[in-house]
This record gives C-alpha cells, sequence and structure tokens, in this order.
C-alpha cells in the first residue's frame, strides 16, 4: 500500500508539473488578411528573457552546427558546435542535400558542445538516395523551408509514417502545381518538396502574401506567436518561449503559411475567423490528455489531443520550461 502511495503522488507531481508547463497567459490580435490567409498575432510575456538560443538556420549558417547523414531514412545526427549557444531544432524545418532532403520531425534544444545526438527524420525526397549536383552526400545545408501543410505535419507528428509524409509531399505538389498553372516538380529531383519550394512561380504568388504580411509584427516587442487560418478554417498555431525566438522564425514560419494558402487556394466563399474562434481553438487545445516523449537527455514532448485539436510542447528539461507549442486542428 506504502509503494501504490508513492507511485500515486509521483504521478501526481508529474501531473501538476505538466500543468504548469501549459498554463501561459496569451492575448489574440484582430486578422491580418492578405487574399485567402488571415493571421492572428499571439502576445505575452517572455518565458525566458535571455537570448542565447540559435535557430537552426542561425547556427547552421554560422558553421556551428552540423546536421549528418545516417544512412537510415527516418534519422539523422546533428552536433552543436558553439560553446556558448544552445540550438533550437524546430519540427518541419527542411534540411537539403544528403542522400536524401529530410524534415526533422521534432523540436528540440541541443546544448552547446552537444558531440553528435540522434534525432528523428522523414524523407521529403522520395526515389533519391544519391548525390544532387554538387551537393554533400555526407551532411546537408540548411533551407528557408519547411513542410507547407497541415497534413503533413500530422504525417510527420501526429501518424508518424514515412508512407504518409510521401503521400502528403505529392498532394502538396500537386495542389501548388495546380495553383500556379505549371508543374512545381523539378527535373533535378521530381520528388523534391524543397526544389518544388524553389520554383519561380511558387516564389511570385508567395511573395505577394509576404509584401502584405511580413510587417504586421514590426514595432511590437511582446509577440510571442501566432495563429493563421486559410479560406475561413483555423488551420495551426505556434507559441514561442519569448518574442527573440519568435522574431528569428517568423519569416519562416509567414512563408509556411504562405505557400499553404497558396495551395490550398480556393475561390469559394468563405465566414471570416475571429480573435474569439482562435481563443477558443487554443483554449481547447490545453484540455487534451496529456503524453509525454522523451527526445533527448534533456528534452521532451509533450502531446495533448483532443476531439478537435492537438498541441506539441517542445521541453527544455533544464530550464524547465516550455519552448515551443506547435498548435493544429484536426478538423
Amino acid at each position: 500500500m506504502k509503494l501504490l502511495a508513492n507511485v500515486i503522488a509521483l504521478l501526481i507531481i508529474a501531473a501538476c508539473a505538466i500543468t504548469t508547463l501549459s498554463a501561459q497567459d496569451f492575448r489574440v490580435s484582430k486578422p491580418f488578411t492578405h487574399n485567402n490567409l488571415s493571421i492572428f498575432l499571439i502576445r505575452g510575456a517572455d518565458q525566458y528573457e535571455k537570448d542565447n538560443i540559435l535557430t537552426l538556420g542561425e547556427a547552421m549558417e554560422n558553421k556551428e552546427f552540423v546536421v549528418y547523414e545516417t544512412s537510415d531514412v527516418n534519422e539523422l545526427m546533428v552536433q552543436n558546435l558553439s560553446k556558448t549557444h544552445d540550438v533550437f531544432v524546430q519540427s518541419g524545418d527542411i534540411v537539403k542535400g544528403g542522400k536524401q532532403d529530410r524534415v526533422l520531425a521534432v523540436s528540440i534544444i541541443i546544448p552547446a558542445n552537444s558531440g553528435k545526438i540522434k534525432i528523428q527524420a522523414f524523407c521529403v525526397e522520395s526515389g533519391r538516395w544519391e548525390k544532387r549536383g554538387s551537393e554533400d552526400t555526407s551532411k546537408f545545408s540548411s533551407s528557408d523551408e519547411r513542410i507547407v501543410s497541415k497534413e503533413l505535419k500530422l504525417a510527420a507528428r501526429k501518424a508518424k509514417s514515412q508512407s504518409e509524409v510521401w503521400n502528403e509531399v505529392s498532394n502538396a505538389q500537386e495542389s501548388l502545381s495546380a495553383n500556379v498553372g505549371t508543374s512545381v516538380n523539378d527535373k533535378k529531383s521530381r520528388s523534391s518538396l524543397q526544389l518544388s519550394l524553389e520554383n519561380k512561380k511558387v516564389r511570385e504568388m508567395v511573395d505577394k502574401y509576404l509584401d502584405s504580411l511580413s510587417e504586421i509584427t514590426d514595432s511590437k516587442k511582446d509577440v510571442i506567436g501566432y495563429a493563421f487560418a486559410i479560406n475561413g478554417r483555423i488551420n495551426s498555431a505556434d507559441i514561442y518561449v519569448s518574442n527573440s525566438l519568435f522574431r528569428k522564425l517568423w519569416p519562416r514560419m509567414l512563408k509556411a503559411a504562405a505557400v499553404e494558402a497558396v495551395a490550398k487556394m480556393d475561390k469559394k466563399a468563405y465566414s471570416t475567423v475571429t480573435r474569439e474562434n482562435v481563443n477558443a481553438f487554443l483554449t481547447d487545445s490545453r484540455k487534451g490528455k496529456a503524453r509525454e516523449e522523451k527526445v533527448s537527455s534533456r528534452s521532451k514532448v509533450i502531446t495533448r489531443e483532443s476531439k478537435g485539436e492537438i498541441v506539441f510542447e517542445a521541453v527544455d528539461s533544464v530550464r524547465k520550461i516550455v519552448i515551443h507549442r506547435n498548435y493544429v486542428k484536426l478538423d
């Protein structure tokens, strides 16, 4: 009985810890809209005030972070070479090169002087398993691109299915091709999502969204995230531990949302999403039953799934803070 009581006590403590990590006050802005894409800014206080976390893009550009090929489709090795800065790897980030382009499957903190660490990944380029052009097959280069549909996010993070990821890449390419008026499948690798996102027609259409929406965060120092709706339907939201981290990631996050808006362009009339709708979405997402997955010695992911929403919380166990929350609408 004493052992059982101790176990129950530990479970209660763990549950309380998860609840504490989940609680974060925020305010949702009015929508900023271009065509079929509406962005809602999420404003709140920083949960971490130091600016010593690099993004994957920053670290790779500075030659302080390496992503190695392993010859395992669903696993890569990463290494943080910085002596002073941790690196935040966000689920959905694409790395290009190796034997095939990959998308990183989990949000995780890679500490300074990390040594080599395994990380989950999925292929977003079926069919290639060899050198492409002048790229290095032993390691990867950084990309400004991310996975670009809600369905792709769920295939990688919820279903964790390589076949579903490939299927959703193909669907995204097909939708983009239909809406930009030309095939986005590149002759160098027709299955490569990365190369499709580099397509000139895609970039031209996406740039119109960026020109309209990229400056909506300017002068707002309390923005820690955003939610977006496409064709009058809530899609996803991301909330970060600080305004500093959000600002670093905002350009590529907005670009990914814009690409998805292009892919899902629909001329049908649709209802307007309100800030009250977004507030309800974020609040309801917290109600799902929590389950934990340890992804490294200092990082874990807490997943909460309810009937219509799922949220993935990337926890830094050392700092005892949630670095990133990714909310996805399921219906």
